[in-house]
């Protein structure tokens, strides 16, 4: 049974005023420092809600990947998606992607040193030879090239310092953990510089598939980094990047909430067990690209910067719907991907006014094919390829209308082309005992195929939009700065690539792009001498032609059945609201409070869904946003103990989050509100060299659920009801040693 508790917003804020009440005079907060605005500002310069994490906060919280994250910043969904290890669903104020099929656009755009990441598979990355990640909240558009209609999340690695050092880090863990990563660097001359980094992910896993013993949610991931930059001149400076990550882990097959369809099997006493006949220990991701970065200071007020980019991504997966011995519902599946873009950047810094302006231009494909076998009949294999041409110009500035005051203004207009291929089969076939040796997603194996239809079809649609942003900000004194502002996100249109167009032809209609209109205010201050620092933001955002995508069964005559139809359609108008606090208080020169509140008030206007009959309705009064929970909630106490000549860091953290439903229609895998505690200890050596982390996450051992499939609904079969789960209790020691 899931462990549920209320918060309660108004203790919370009784927290925050008691925290700043009680701190004393010899304290002082450290700068943070961001590039939310394409250029080095400090934090509380910047009028924009952002979250930013620096070396030393990723340790003492224990983050080994993005997901970590999501409990220190409010209103944000970071999860593990459903089937692997690193697939990333991303929602920032109740906008993102929830279906992670290939060719539709996320949400919230994943971002490493400005190089826009285009799918979620592999998003999940392991965070090493990070300087700071920064989580910008709200429409970007005027500053990023691609697809930030709910949020950036960014990656800035470290430059290099042309100083021959290696270092070397490690950890060991619960479920067998061990972690190992090497990086060095060395001057090949007084001006060119090389460095690279390797890293190596291992642990057993949570669970097991009790049919093959084989272990559910392992780790099993190799990546590594190179890197080689060049001070050409003094004005001139240029990175040339290549990595790599290739992630074996198994794929994880689901939980069954019920028994199984025959009733004969029951459910599992281990939220991390699974039965499944699907072969689990051949699932493989991996991403490599390269990225090419000049930066060139033309004077000493004008910068130009060109980003070009390459990436490419292959995933081989399998999908047990049904988890248990038989294929009542089995979906092997392959993506790949491959993307190239261009960027190139103009910066400009005048006495009273500055401008970041740009060009954007990517070029990418997703192909996807997968095989649906229904009760061991091999129903249905479909295949579809999305081709993406995208351009975009854009500009943002400010002026200074007076000492205090700043006005922003920013625009970007965006032209994106889709080009869709879509190959959809009814076959009537039986799969083989052996489904280890069969491969329906390439036709091999022992597979009968009998009387096969093609459905096919070809699509291509452009859209031009255009995005404006108009703020300003005032500073009430040298401490505090207040700002409101407007903005509008934009998310490219597309095609439905499980589409029937011979069952229905709406399933083949491109769906336009969504929008978004986000009013906001806020305020930075930092209070008493330094002592405290208070970032608060209250905003609007009204969300218009949301894509939504729908299932239901409707009657087809040519096979006297009824069809499993999929729709991506714009039938979704809806407003969110919100409100969102960030405190860190040095309450002694030793002890510091940090306070996160997120709260958000979702609503549908509409949402048109379309029935088994055919008929459109509006549900609206019965569908939530998803993956969107109406508080989040974050107290952590740090307290340093001068030891041996170094410090050592204690952390304690309790994060929270309110009821959240997986998909916008109520089902069982819907997670009711939960709390973790996390506390970590973490010595830094006096000479700066070495430092050793014990960390524990989520002490309680709470079981929560993060994604799952909900078609035992449309089915009626409630054992097609399944969930995957967040991690449980682990306790690990870290260490790095620098050379």
């Amino acid at each position: 049974m899931r462990k549920t508790m209320k918060f309660n917003p108004i203790a919370a804020g009784i927290m925050l005023a008691c925290g700043a009440s009680f701190v004393q005079a010899e304290a002082q907060l450290e700068e943070v420092t961001v590039t939310a605005q394409k250029r080095e500002q400090s934090l509380q310069e910047v009028p924009v809600a952002v979250t930013a994490f620096g070396e030393d906060q990723l340790l003492e919280n224990g983050v080994s990947d993005l997901t970590d994250l999501q409990k220190l910043s409010p209103n944000t969904t970071l999860q593990v998606g459903r089937g692997t290890n690193t697939t990333l669903t991303a929602y920032i104020r109740g906008i993102g992607q929830a279906d992670p099929l290939w060719g539709f656009e996320p949400g919230v755009g994943i971002y490493v040193d400005d190089v826009y990441i285009a799918r979620p598979q592999g998003a999940v990355m392991d965070v090493y030879d990070v300087q700071r990640v920064e989580i910008l909240r709200g429409p970007q558009g005027t500053l990023y090239g691609k697809n930030t209609i709910g949020g950036a999340v960014k990656y800035v690695t470290k430059r290099l310092t042309g100083d021959t050092e290696v270092s070397v880090s490690g950890a060991l863990g619960s479920y067998n953990q061990t972690d190992f990563t090497v990086k060095g660097q060395t001057a090949l001359s007084d001006n060119v510089f090389v460095g690279a980094t390797v890293a190596s992910y291992q642990r057993d896993g949570y669970g097991e598939n009790v049919i093959t013993g084989v272990d559910q949610y392992n780790k099993d991931v190799l990546a590594a980094r190179v890197s080689l930059e060049a001070n050409l001149s003094e004005d001139l400076w240029v990175r040339l990047a290549v990595d790599r990550t290739e992630d074996n882990s198994n794929s994880k097959h689901g939980y069954r909430l019920a028994p199984s369809f025959a009733g004969n099997e029951p459910v599992l006493d281990s939220v991390f067990d699974t039965q499944s006949n699907m072969v689990s220990d051949e699932n493989v991701v991996l991403n490599e690209g390269a990225s090419l970065t000049a930066e060139w200071d033309v004077s000493d007020a004008i910068t130009v910067k060109s980003i070009t980019a390459y990436r490419a991504g292959e995933s081989d997966t399998n999908i047990d719907f049904d988890s248990i011995n038989a294929a009542e519902f089995d979906v092997p599946a392959r993506y790949a991907d491959d993307q190239f873009s261009q960027e190139f950047q103009l910066s400009w810094q005048g006495e009273s006014a500055d401008l970041v302006a740009g060009l954007y231009y990517f070029d990418g494909m997703a192909n996807g094919k997968y095989n649906a076998a229904l009760f061991s009949a091999v129903t249905n294999v479909s295949e579809g390829q999305t081709d993406t041409k995208s351009m975009s110009l854009y500009a943002h500035s400010n002026w200074a209308l007076s000492d205090r005051m700043n006005l922003t203004l920013g625009g970007r207009i965006t032209k994106d082309e889709k080009e869709s291929t879509i190959n959809a089969y009814k076959i009537l076939g039986v799969y083989s005992d052996d489904l280890a040796g069969a491969d329906p997603v390439n036709g091999t194996g022992e597979l009968a195929f009998l009387a096969p239809f093609t459905d096919s079809f070809y699509g291509k649609k452009s859209w031009t939009e255009f995005s404006p942003k108009i703020g300003i900000d005032y500073a009430i004194s040298d401490d505090v700065m207040t700002y409101a502002s407007y903005s509008q996100g934009f998310k490219s249109g597309g095609f439905n690539l499980r589409a029937k167009e011979e069952v229905d032809p709406r399933s083949a209609d491109p769906f336009a792009p969504e929008t978004v209109a986000n009013y906001e205010v806020g305020v930075k201050s930092e209070l008493a001498d330094g002592r405290v620092r208070l970032n608060a933001a209250v905003f609007n955002s009204d969300y218009t032609d949301m894509q939504t995508g729908d299932s239901t069964r409707i009657y087809y005559a040519a096979t006297d059945a009824a069809e499993l139809m999929q729709y991506v359609v714009n039938a979704g108008e809806a407003q969110v609201r919100g409100v969102e606090v960030e405190m860190v208080a040095a309450i002694t020169d030793r002890l510091t409070a940090t306070t996160t509140i997120g709260l958000l008030d979702p609503e549908y206007k509409e949402i048109l869904v379309t029935q088994p009959d055919g008929s459109i309705e509006d549900e609206s009064d019965v569908r939530e946003m998803a993956n969107t929970p109406k508080q989040t909630f974050m107290a952590q106490l740090s307290y340093a103990v001068p030891m041996a000549g170094g410090e050592l860091m204690l952390n304690s953290t309790y994060s929270y989050r309110d009821d959240v439903r997986i998909f916008e229609v109520p089902s069982a895998i819907d997670q009711d509100a939960y709390g973790l505690i996390d506390a970590s200890a973490t010595f830094y050596s006096a000479d700066g060299n070495w430092n050793l982390s014990l960390q524990g996450k989520n002490l309680t051992d709470e079981e929560y659920i993060v994604a799952g499939y909900n078609l035992g609904d449309a089915f009626g079969i409630p054992a097609w009801n399944t969930a995957f789960y967040g991690a449980p209790r682990t306790i690990a020691l870290t260490g790095n040693y620098n050379f």
